[in-house]
């Protein structure tokens, strides 16, 4: 029965951060066309875009994700969210400006929609090292200790 739980748990967590990362993606990619409509550069718009995005992620993934993890200060939480995620944003500023030389070598332009191909390319993948990284570093389980599963707090004689 424990294992079943822990799966629907799992499952659980995992469908959360999904949804926290489908609304940040819908944010990050309408910001992304905005900024590239007003003239600003892929690469650019994919860093200032994937920022905005991140104080919905942050909020979503602390409050409501990962919400029964372990609570070991603000503090320290943000400070990792911030490192990875800058992490990540470099990683999908890379794969956009990768992206589109390719693009422009093999048709001359990136266009819009080439652009848009490649930015979701880019989330996708960062997604999968966010969610790992989310898991073990910045939103770490409780540690359990043997006391934790005795009735009075006491190691049994």
């Amino acid at each position: 029965m424990g294992a079943s739980r822990n799966l629907r748990r799992a499952s659980a967590l995992s469908a959360r951060f999904l949804i926290v990362g489908a609304v940040s993606t819908l944010i990050e990619i309408a910001a992304f066309n905005l900024l590239m409509l007003t003239g600003v550069g892929p690469v650019q718009a994919k860093i200032i875009a994937s920022l905005i995005a991140l104080i919905n992620a942050y909020i979503g993934n602390r409050e409501w994700a990962f919400r029964s993890r372990a609570r070991t200060g603000r503090g320290r939480q943000a400070l990792w969210f911030l490192a990875v995620n800058a992490v990540c944003t470099a990683i999908g500023a890379g794969a956009v400006w990768v992206g589109a030389r390719v693009l422009e070598g093999v048709f001359g332009t990136a266009g819009p929609v080439g652009l848009n191909v490649v930015n979701l390319v880019a989330i996708a993948g960062v997604t999968v090292i966010r969610f790992a990284l989310y898991h073990y570093l910045v939103f770490p389980r409780e540690k359990v200790t043997r006391d934790d599963h005795l009735p009075s707090g006491r190691l049994a004689g």
